[in-house]
């Protein structure tokens, strides 16, 4: 199996490093050699979060190379923006559709763009969900990140089983139902 680069891009608190730890789990599980890396922005004041995975038979180095991640997911529109050229070709790009305003555009220093997801799906094959609606018909908004990782889930080679079964794992003990069910709503979609 040739290596596979996923790429995991937020804001700081949403959930960025949880969503790779259970990513990792799976992939492990799996039986596969798996590199994590994580680039903290100013993540704690809404800075981006980026984390890499590589998996495969053996993998030398978790860093992606621009223009090689099969899969980048995204939980909010201007960092789908601000990486998205780290996508293959035919790569996939999962994105919350959400906007959370940098520093930059809360101070007025910066404008928000317009049309990011419209933009992106001319060049890439984009799939978006407004993954914060979702959470919130299941009554917490904050297992938004699991439904993207049910979407995700959908698009990789992994049993749903071994998804729920790290879930359960990974996951604070009193969110595993919520989390479950957030990962079922996903992959559903």
């Amino acid at each position: 199996m040739e290596t596979k680069s996923i790429m995991i891009v937020g804001v700081g608190g949403q959930g960025t490093l949880l969503t790779s730890r259970i990513l990792g789990g799976v992939i492990t599980s799996a039986g596969y050699d798996v590199k994590l890396s994580e680039v903290h922005g100013m993540a704690q004041r809404g800075g981006s979060v980026v984390t890499f995975v590589r998996y495969g038979e053996k993998v030398y180095e978790p860093i992606v190379e621009e223009g090689c991640a099969d899969v980048l997911i995204a939980f909010e529109r201007l960092e789908a923006l601000r990486y998205a050229h780290f996508l293959k070709k035919d790569g996939v790009l999962i994105v919350n559709d959400q906007r959370i305003d940098p520093m930059t555009v809360v101070t007025g220093a910066a404008e928000y763009p317009e049309n990011i997801l419209e933009d992106l799906s001319k060049k890439y094959k984009v799939m978006s969900v407004d993954a914060m609606a979702e959470a919130k018909k299941l009554g917490n908004a904050k297992v938004f990140n699991t439904i993207i990782v049910g979407i995700a889930a959908k698009h990789m080679d992994f049993a749903k089983e071994d998804w729920i079964n790290v879930i359960e794992k990974t996951v604070p003990q009193k969110t595993i139902d919520i989390n479950k069910a957030a990962f079922e709503a996903g992959y559903a979609l």
